[in-house]
C-alpha cells in the first residue's frame, strides 16, 4: 500500500513539476513565486498539465475576468443574438402627423451610437411619420442601475473606461468636443443640449508639441448642466483634437441627437423628453437591432471594453432572473450559466461587475483555465477569434507584433495597479495548442510581470511537441449493454449500459434512432489510452470523433432522460464538466 502511495505521489510531482525554463524566467523577473499563478496545459478537458504554480490561489483578475462574462453570454444567448431597441407610438397617425408620443424602450444595447440614427430615422420616415405633436418618451427601466455617470474607480473619473451602464445607452456615454486649432473651431460632435462647452482657448503660432499640443480641459458641475471648459494655449499648427469625456446621461444625449436627426430629415418634433415606462396602450412601431453578439463580445474582449462587459452581465441578469436587471442578478446569472455548462471549476470566484474594473473581483488561474477549456471544447476557433490575436489586434497587437508569438496566441489581458494578468491559448510552432493562464499580483507586476509573461509565452511557442493526428472518425471500443430504463435505476447509475451492434466499423448518423450523447471531453490531440480506460471501466460504449478536435462521446440515446442518468455518472467518476449534446 505504501509503495503504491509513493508511486502516486512521485507521479503527481512529475505531472505538475514546473519546467526549468519557467523557473528561470521567474527568478530573472525578481517577482516572488508567491505572487505568481501559472497554469499551462494541453487544450481541452483531460489535456496534460505542463506547468502549475499557485493555480488554486485567489487573485485579483482585472480584465481577464471579462471572458467569463462574454462566454456566459454566448452560452445563454448564442453568437447570433442581437440587442433590440424598440419604438412605439401613442395616438393616431394621419396624413404624416403623429398626434401622440414617440416612445423608445432601451434593452441595454451598449453599441448604439450616432451612426445608427440614420437607419433609425429612415425607418421612422418609412412608417409615414413627418411630424410628431407629442413627446419623445424613453423607458430605461430594463436596468436598475442608479444614476451615476462614472464608476469613480480611479482618479480619471471622466475617462471612457469608467462609464456606468444604462438601459438606454448611446455613444458609450462619451461626449465628444471637437477642436480644430488651425480653424479656431470648437464644436460638439453631436447635437446634445445636456452639457455646455465654454471655449477659453488661446491660439498661438508655436510648434504643435508639449504644452501647446493639446487643449487644457476642466469640467464643472456647479450648475445643473455639466460644463466643459477649454483653456490654455494651443498651437494653430495642430490638427483636429477630439476631447472625449463621460459627463452626462446617455438617454439625454440620445434624445437630443435623435431629435436633431429627425429635424434634419424633415420630421418635426413638437414635444420634449419624458422618462417613463411604456404604457399598455402603446402600439409597436419598429425594432432596431444591434450587431451580433459575436461582434460585441469580440469588441468586449479585444478592446477590453468595460462598459460592454457591464452590459453583458446585466443582460444575463435580466434573462435569467427577470427584469429589471441588477448587479447581483448579473453576478448570480454568470455563475449559474457557467456552472450549468460545467465551465465553472472549483475555487473562489467573485465576478463583481463583470468587467474586472474592481478590487473585490476574485478568481484563480485554475478557474480561468477550466473555462477556457470548456469554451474551446464547445466552440473551438470561433470562440478563440473573439479574443485578441497576438500581433494582429486588440490589447496584444503591439505587445507581440515583432515576436515569434505573432498569430500564435489568442489572449485576454488584465491590468490594474499591482496586477498584470493574461490568459488564453498559445499554439507552438508544431501546431500543438495549449491553454495558458499567468496571473501576477505584485508591486512589480506592471513591467516585470508583463516581461515574465512574454518570455513564458515565447518559450511555449518555440517548443516542438506535435499534435497527434488520427483518422477523422474512429470507434474505439464497444460494450454490449442494456437500456438504462429497463435494467437500472437512477440510484444505481454505475450499472447503466447502452445497446450497440457488436461490429460498427463506420459511424452512420442516419442509421441511428438515438440522438443524445454525453460529451466527456474534447482534446487537441487523440486522448490517451488511460483516459479512455476510465470509460471502459464503467462499461459504457463511446466514440472519438475528429472534427478539428477530438471529441469523446458516450451514447447515443433516444431519450434525453437516459442520457442524463449517464451524465450524472460521468460527472462523478470522469469529468465534472461533461455535458449533453444533441446530434
Amino acid at each position: 500500500m505504501r509503495s503504491i502511495f509513493f508511486v502516486y505521489f512521485m507521479l503527481s510531482l512529475w505531472l505538475y513539476a514546473m519546467p526549468q525554463a519557467i523557473i528561470e524566467e521567474i527568478r530573472k523577473s525578481g517577482i516572488s513565486k508567491k505572487d505568481v499563478s501559472i497554469y499551462i496545459k494541453e487544450t481541452g478537458n483531460g489535456g496534460k498539465v505542463v506547468a502549475s504554480l499557485n493555480a488554486g490561489k485567489t487573485r485579483t483578475p482585472a480584465s481577464v475576468i471579462k471572458v467569463l462574462t462574454t462566454y456566459a453570454a454566448i452560452l445563454k444567448l448564442g453568437f447570433d443574438y442581437r440587442w433590440p431597441t424598440k419604438f412605439y407610438t401613442t395616438g393616431t397617425l394621419k396624413q404624416g402627423v403623429l398626434k401622440g408620443d414617440l416612445l423608445i424602450k432601451g434593452f441595454g444595447d451598449p453599441s448604439l451610437n450616432d451612426r445608427d440614427l440614420e437607419d433609425i430615422v429612415a425607418s421612422i420616415r418609412a412608417k409615414g411619420i413627418r411630424s410628431i405633436t407629442g413627446n419623445i418618451v424613453i423607458d430605461r427601466s430594463y436596468f436598475k442601475v442608479g444614476t451615476k455617470n462614472t464608476s469613480g474607480f480611479d482618479k480619471h473619473i471622466y475617462s471612457a473606461y469608467n462609464a456606468m451602464p444604462d438601459a438606454m445607452m448611446f455613444n458609450e456615454r462619451v461626449s465628444t468636443v471637437c477642436v480644430t486649432p488651425n480653424k479656431k473651431s470648437v464644436y460638439k460632435k453631436n447635437a446634445d443640449g445636456s452639457y455646455k462647452v465654454v471655449n477659453q482657448l488661446k491660439y498661438v503660432n508655436k510648434p504643435c508639441k508639449g504644452r501647446y499640443s493639446w487643449p487644457g480641459v476642466k469640467i464643472t458641475h456647479s450648475q445643473s448642466t455639466p460644463t466643459v471648459i477649454l483653456k490654455g494655449s494651443i498651437s494653430k499648427r495642430c490638427g483636429k483634437r477630439n476631447v472625449c469625456n463621460v459627463l452626462t446621461k446617455p438617454y439625454k444625449s440620445f434624445y437630443y441627437a435623435l431629435k436633431e436627426k429627425l429635424r434634419a430629415k424633415g420630421v418635426k418634433v413638437s414635444g420634449t423628453l419624458r422618462l417613463q415606462k411604456i404604457p399598455k396602450n402603446a402600439k409597436d412601431l419598429l425594432t432596431y437591432y444591434s450587431d451580433s453578439l459575436e461582434k460585441i463580445v469580440s469588441k468586449t474582449a479585444k478592446k477590453s471594453n468595460n462598459l460592454y462587459a457591464r452590459h453583458l452581465l446585466l443582460l444575463l441578469g435580466a434573462k435569467v432572473y427577470g427584469a429589471p436587471a441588477t448587479l447581483q442578478k448579473g453576478r448570480d446569472a454568470v455563475a449559474k450559466i457557467l456552472r450549468s455548462k460545467g465551465a465553472l471549476g472549483h475555487g473562489t470566484l467573485m465576478v463583481d461587475n463583470g468587467s474586472g474594473l474592481s478590487r473585490i473581483a476574485k478568481m484563480t488561474a485554475k478557474n480561468l483555465a477550466d473555462m477556457y477549456d470548456n469554451a474551446y471544447d464547445r466552440y473551438g476557433s470561433r470562440w478563440m477569434k473573439t479574443l485578441s490575436i497576438a500581433g494582429v489586434d486588440g490589447t496584444i497587437k503591439r505587445r507581440f507584433r515583432h515576436t515569434v508569438v505573432k498569430n500564435r496566441a489568442w489572449m485576454k489581458t488584465g491590468t490594474v495597479r499591482r496586477v498584470k494578468n493574461i490568459g488564453g491559448y498559445v499554439k507552438n510552432k508544431a501546431g500543438k495548442l495549449y491553454t495558458v493562464v499567468i496571473l501576477v499580483n505584485s508591486t512589480r507586476a506592471r513591467y516585470h510581470g508583463a516581461k515574465l509573461q512574454n518570455e513564458i509565452i515565447k518559450w511555449l511557442v518555440k517548443t516542438t511537441a506535435k499534435p497527434t493526428r488520427r483518422s477523422s472518425i474512429r470507434i474505439l471500443k464497444t460494450s454490449k449493454a442494456v437500456s438504462p430504463k429497463s435494467k437500472a435505476s437512477k440510484n444505481n447509475v454505475k450499472n447503466v449500459f447502452s445497446q450497440l451492434e457488436p461490429k460498427f466499423p463506420e459511424y452512420n448518423r442516419e442509421s441511428l434512432i438515438e440522438r443524445y450523447y454525453v460529451q466527456v471531453g474534447s482534446f487537441a490531440e487523440m486522448p490517451e489510452k488511460q483516459y479512455l480506460q476510465k470509460i471502459e471501466a464503467l462499461k459504457l460504449r463511446y466514440s472519438v470523433r475528429n472534427t478539428g478536435k477530438y471529441r469523446v462521446l458516450i451514447g447515443a440515446y433516444s431519450d434525453e432522460n437516459d442520457a442524463r442518468i449517464v451524465l450524472k455518472m460521468v460527472r462523478q467518476d470522469i469529468n465534472a464538466g461533461a455535458f449533453i449534446v444533441k446530434l
